[in-house]
């Protein structure tokens, strides 16, 4: 079993929200550093992916991985990460998800399959994989690699639809809920209180 680090997607321009979504507050401490926390309980280390130009947010002391700038999308941070430890398993958290907890966390680590390409959280509503709530395997990295080389989609949850993805369900839909809004941000900040 390859070891597990984490990855906080901490690199997004957040251009629906008008702010760092990262920055924002629903549990008393940046949104980032919430899920930071998360991850690290379960992982040997845990890193923020950045961009470059948010170096300079970070202090020298925090782990960060920056983006590599070679793919479009999310899959470019997840990538970078890759490329930076590659043989790793990488727990993917992304910034805009309020509303998951220790406990969702704490599931998706206990539900890994290290056959497969990933284990990713999917809402019942839906049955799709969620990309960036995921443990991603060494073997779906380099596959993940190979299908962004040709594809006409940088979109991760088409990669993991026809891959060998092991789909885990939450108790409740609403922890994989996405704030990409004000209102959105509204609406978690009302259900974290």
């Amino acid at each position: 079993m390859s070891s597990l680090y984490g990855l906080i997607l901490a690199g997004g321009k957040s251009t629906r929200m008008g702010k760092d979504k990262g920055l924002l507050d629903y549990h008393g401490v940046p949104q980032r550093e919430y899920l930071y926390q998360l991850a690290d309980t379960h992982c040997e280390r845990t890193f923020y992916g950045i961009r470059s130009e948010q170096h300079h947010a970070f202090d020298d002391a925090t782990q960060t991985i920056v983006d590599l700038d070679e793919y479009r999308g999310p899959l470019n941070s997840i990538l970078s990460a890759h490329k930076a430890h590659k043989e790793v398993a990488w727990l993917v958290l992304a910034c805009d998800l309020p509303l998951l907890t220790g406990k969702e966390v704490a599931q998706l680590v206990a539900a890994r399959s290290t056959n497969g390409t990933a284990t990713a959280f999917a809402t019942k509503k839906s049955g799709l994989p969620e990309p960036l709530v995921a443990i991603w395997e060494p073997k779906g990295l380099r596959e993940a690699m190979a299908y962004m080389k040709t594809a006409k989609s940088s979109c991760p949850r088409k990669f993991l639809i026809h891959s060998d993805t092991k789909l885990v369900f939450p108790t409740q839909d609403e922890a994989l809920y996405n704030a990409n809004s004000l209102e959105e941000y509204e609406f978690a900040k009302s259900k974290t209180q």
